[in-house]
Parts: C-alpha cells; sequence; structure tokens
C-alpha cells in the first residue's frame, strides 16, 4: 500500500502541516491500494506565499525562456507516460485505450502550449496607443478526478506561458497520477515557487485559494455547483475565473443520416471515458418517424459494448470512481425507470459475472422526454437517454432546452444541414460527423457549463490582461 505523505511548495517536497490522510481505492476491486496525506488552509497559504514570491521574476521572463521550461515539462512528462498509465489504470479504472490517451495527454497538452505561446502576440498597435497583454498573478488551479494528469499540465502549462506563477489543488482521490505528475515536473528543473502543489480537500485548500487576496485567478474544472461557489467566493477578491464545469450534451441525429454507420459515434460520445465525462453525449435526439429502427440498431450495438476489468483488452467502460459515484449511477437508473423511460439496454446492478468493484451495466433509456430528470441531470457514468423529436426545429429545441451547453454532436448525411443545425445550438463545441479534438481551438462552455475558455490562444488569453499605453509626441 502506497502512502503518500509529500506535498511541493518551492520547489522542494515537504510535510504538510494538515494531519488527515485520505484512503485510495482501486474502483475495479473496492480494495483501499493507499493513502495521501492532505494538506490544510496553513499549507496552502505557504504555498500561495511561494507563488506570489516567484511571480514578479516569472512574469519578467522572455518568449524563449518560457518555452525552454515547457519543452523541460514536456521531455519530462513524455518519459513518465507508462508510468501514468498503470497509476491511471489502478486508481481511477480507465480501460486500455482510453487509460493510454489519459497517459500520453498531458505531454500533448504541453505541446500544444508551447505552439500557443510561440505564435501568441503579447503586445498590438490600436492607432495610437499600444496594447501590452501582461500576467495576471498567481493562478490556483483545481482539477478534477476524471483526467486528473491532464488536467494538471493542461492548466499549468498555460499559465506559465502567460508568465503566471500557480498553487494546483489536484483531486484528493487521484493523488498516485499527482504524484506522477510530481515526480516529472521536479525533474525538469522549473525555477522555484512558479508552481506548487498541495493534495486537499475543496472545502479546505480549495476554499483558502478562492478566498485568499494573493490569488489573482482561479481555473477550475468540475461541477457546476462547485464552479458557482468559486465565483462567489472570489469575488470579494475580484478573482479572474475560468470555469469548464458540467454538460448533458445532444447527440442530434438527423433524418437522413445511415444510423448503422453512424451507431459507433452515437455510443462512443455516450460513453465516453466511462460516462464520466463532462462532454459525454448523453441525449440522443432521434427522429420519431425513424425511432424504432434507431432502437433496433442501438440495441444491436450495445451487445458490443462491454463494462469490465479495465486490465482487458475488450473492456469499453471500466468501473465507476467511487463507490458514491456508482450509488449515484443507480439511483438515476431506477429514476429512469420512476419516470416512465423504458430500458432498451442495460438497468440497475453490476454487469453479469461481475460481483466486486464499482462497475456499471452500460444502460440505455428510450421512450423520454427532455422534461425528466435522465434528460436534465449531469449522471456523469454511462447512461444514455433517447429523445424522439418531429422535425428540425424541434431538434435544436431540444437541444438547447438544458441548463448546459459545452459539447454537441451532430450526425446527417449533407454537411450544409448540419452545419446549419450546430450553429443554431448553444454551445461552446459542437462536433459534426466525428469526434475529432482540434487543440487550437477554444473549449469552454455556454451557461451553467463554464465561464471562459481554454486551449490554444484563448487560454493563453485568460491569464493575462490588457494594459494600454498612450503617448504624445513630444516634437509634436
Amino acid at each position: 500500500m502506497q502512502r503518500i505523505e509529500h506535498m511541493y511548495i518551492n520547489g522542494e517536497f515537504v510535510i504538510p502541516h494538515g494531519q488527515e490522510w485520505f484512503d485510495l481505492h482501486n474502483p475495479s476491486t473496492e480494495e483501499v491500494i493507499g493513502q495521501v496525506r492532505l494538506g490544510d488552509a496553513l499549507d496552502t497559504q505557504r504555498a500561495i506565499a511561494a507563488a506570489n514570491a516567484a511571480f514578479p521574476a516569472w512574469a519578467r521572463t522572455s518568449r524563449e525562456e518560457r518555452i525552454t521550461v515547457l519543452q523541460s515539462m514536456h521531455r519530462a512528462m513524455a518519459a513518465r507516460a507508462e508510468e501514468l498509465q498503470e497509476a491511471i489504470v489502478l486508481e481511477y479504472g480507465a480501460p486500455a485505450v482510453r487509460g493510454r490517451w489519459m497517459a500520453t495527454y498531458p505531454a500533448d497538452v504541453i505541446a500544444q502550449a508551447i505552439e500557443a505561446l510561440k505564435a501568441f502576440d503579447f503586445e498590438q498597435q490600436v492607432g495610437m496607443a499600444k496594447v501590452i497583454l501582461t500576467p495576471v498573478g498567481v493562478a490556483g488551479l483545481i482539477t478534477p478526478w476524471n483526467s486528473n494528469a491532464g488536467f494538471i499540465c493542461n492548466k499549468l502549462a498555460t499559465a506559465l506561458a502567460a508568465g503566471c506563477t500557480a498553487v494546483i489543488k489536484p483531486s484528493e482521490m487521484s493523488a498516485l497520477q499527482t504524484q506522477v505528475v510530481l515526480r516529472a515536473l521536479h525533474e525538469a528543473g522549473l525555477p522555484p515557487g512558479i508552481f506548487n502543489i498541495v493534495n486537499g480537500r475543496g472545502d479546505v485548500v480549495g476554499e483558502e485559494i478562492a478566498r485568499h487576496p494573493d490569488v489573482a485567478k482561479i481555473s477550475f474544472t468540475g461541477s457546476s455547483t462547485i464552479g458557482q461557489h468559486l465565483v462567489r467566493a472570489g469575488a470579494d477578491t475580484m478573482k479572474r475565473v475560468t470555469l469548464e464545469l458540467g454538460g448533458k450534451s445532444p447527440t442530434v441525429v438527423l433524418d437522413d443520416a445511415d444510423f448503422q454507420a453512424v451507431m459507433p459515434l452515437v455510443l462512443q460520445a455516450g460513453f465516453l471515458n466511462s460516462g464520466q465525462a463532462c462532454i459525454a453525449g448523453t441525449r440522443i435526439l432521434v427522429p420519431r418517424k425513424r425511432l424504432a429502427e434507431f432502437e433496433r440498431i442501438a440495441k444491436e450495438g450495445m451487445l458490443q459494448i462491454k463494462s469490465g476489468d479495465p486490465h482487458n483488452a475488450d473492456s469499453d467502460i471500466g468501473p465507476m470512481v467511487s463507490q458514491k459515484q456508482w450509488e449515484r449511477v443507480q439511483d438515476y437508473i431506477r429514476i429512469g425507470q420512476e419516470e416512465g423511460a423504458r430500458l432498451l439496454a442495460g438497468g440497475e446492478g453490476r454487469p453479469e459475472g461481475v460481483h466486486a468493484g464499482w462497475f456499471v451495466r452500460p444502460t440505455i433509456f428510450t421512450d423520454a422526454n427532455n422534461r425528466m430528470r435522465i434528460a436534465r441531470d449531469e449522471i456523469f457514468g454511462p447512461v444514455l437517454t433517447i429523445i424522439p423529436y418531429e422535425d428540425d426545429v424541434e431538434a435544436v429545441s431540444i437541444a438547447n432546452d438544458t441548463d448546459y451547453g459545452l459539447s454537441a454532436l451532430v450526425l446527417g448525411k449533407s454537411p450544409e444541414r448540419c452545419e446549419h443545425i450546430a450553429r443554431q445550438i448553444d454551445s461552446g463545441r459542437v462536433l459534426i460527423n466525428t469526434l475529432a479534438h482540434e487543440p487550437s481551438a477554444p473549449f469552454g462552455g455556454f451557461k451553467h457549463s463554464g465561464l471562459g475558455r481554454e486551449m490554444g490562444k484563448w487560454g493563453i488569453s485568460a491569464y493575462l490582461e490588457p494594459k494600454t499605453l498612450v503617448t504624445s509626441d513630444p516634437l509634436k
């Protein structure tokens, strides 16, 4: 059993002042596999002080100096991909394909930040004024358990590219992954204080970050409820905030679509990251006149979806991250049936033959409407809801009838018609006949799905403030 006792402040591994130990579980077996010692408010204050002391010098670094540091980070993370994958599978239960992606993604996002930094314009001439984009200060970076390592590296690389220093509060449930990232970043030889990591609870470490006057910026990925709280908590100190929050993403299947051809995209979108993804396409909008056909093909497709041991190459869906999350998903499967939706596949309990681990039967409801809780609440598990519509106008109306607006998918044969529909959907990102991700484009949400954007030049801009210099010509 692993015991993680150290946090990282000012370039050193240090023992926390906090005394609480948090159990780490293997979600595939439910066994306790380790413990992490959690930091407290005092630890967080020390980390913020270190980041604040390092900020003036780091803010004055050149583009080339920052690129050199980021390149060192990239090499260090790339070298740890195999070790990181082992931690991800053990601690989070990601299936093999997903686990490999999650293990290589941290190095990938650092490389993407480097490319964005190379092209970024920090100064612009606007009429007689020169506009200089300057780093805001210390950034508090708060990351979730469903892709902890990737979010740490994405947020940190972007903040450093902008000239900010950082205090990171990773998910305490992902401490094994955090430890791999931390060792890599330490080996990269970053200047002391420019990044600091404190394992701890959100209501302790996160709260201190949100309220501390020396933190100028918060970047948070997680639930909409916590995001709203962070906005309120940071208001007194006028914190800049970037939030990437929940989703209830629609997959709009148009009436000219080849259902057999698009079904793999429909199921991949819905069951992404074992359903534990804010962008998962969990509402499937289907033309009513072809509903029976879609149900038949979906039911056939579900026979190929397996929930099981993430070490097995044929497992598509791994366990839920915790017993609490497993119970939440079971509750929603019961709620869907109580609301009158019909189970097309799946249902309550573990998959057949599975007697331990927080595994869920991949589930699809049909005969549903958009007023049901299974169509409105973010379940965060492998539970999909088919909702019929009459025409394109109603499809758009249903897609937009949600508190969220993070991602959407449109599937159909006519590119022009698909784009016409996509332009009407209130979402930060709309995919058309693809699940591809464009890392240089902005990512974020409308409505309760967030504030601001990450990725590319938009991500760097979120850590900068414009300063306007207007100079008169003394000779005139």
